[in-house]
């Protein structure tokens, strides 16, 4: 199983961190070890003082594909869920600015974290799904899967062409603007819709 996350997918997110427009998706991975799940709680790493939420909707591949056409993208996966990929900002900045890869910032243990898995069917339009990620009550990132710059069928698609897509897979589909530090006893609660996909602390 392998963890595939989509960088700069919605505009207003872009703008907020000041990064360019990419002229296709941006894509990095993060380990299994990264996991963070059933609501366990998040120890924030004495490796960085800078640590951001990024909520975002993941999809799970339920079956074997490779340069997958955008028109059948939608048979590779049946679930979605609720994640947030944890960021060390200043660590990740400090990477940027000498041209070196992101994993330290985005791929240490308990970076992602994963809500229970909900069929897709339970959405008319898995491309106008509203989500939104709460710390401490109040709402912090506020999104909806239409103003993806790249749909979740486009992104199965382009990652498919990089990569083998296995089931189990995970996919990551990029966060909406309203990222923001963390800080220990911050109670996080993410919703899709008006239902709620986690609920942990800050430790």
């Amino acid at each position: 199983m392998k963890i595939l996350c989509i960088g700069r997918n919605y505009v207003d997110h872009i703008k907020e961190l000041n990064n360019q427009m990419p002229g296709e998706p941006v894509i990095f991975s993060k380990p299994d070890s990264a996991l963070l799940l059933k609501n366990k709680p998040f120890f924030i790493p004495d490796f960085a003082k800078d640590f951001h939420h990024e909520v975002e909707v993941v999809i799970k591949i339920n079956r074997l594909g490779k340069n997958i056409a955008p028109e059948f993208a939608h048979r590779y996966y049946s679930e979605i869920a609720l994640g947030i990929d944890f960021t060390a900002r200043d660590l990740q900045s400090k990477l940027k600015e000498k041209g070196l890869p992101w994993e330290k910032a985005k791929a240490f243990d308990g970076s992602a974290v994963l809500s229970e898995f909900v069929s897709k069917d339970k959405y008319e339009d898995v491309q106008n799904i509203d989500f939104h990620l709460d710390v401490n009550k109040e709402t912090r990132q506020k999104g909806n899967t239409s103003l993806m710059i790249y749909s979740i069928d486009d992104i199965i698609a382009i990652v498919s062409q990089y990569f083998t897509l296995k089931i189990g897979d995970l996919i990551y589909t990029g966060t909406p603007a309203g990222v923001g530090p963390i800080k220990i006893n911050d109670r996080m609660q993410g919703y899709l819709g008006d239902k709620m996909m986690f609920d942990f602390l800050v430790k």
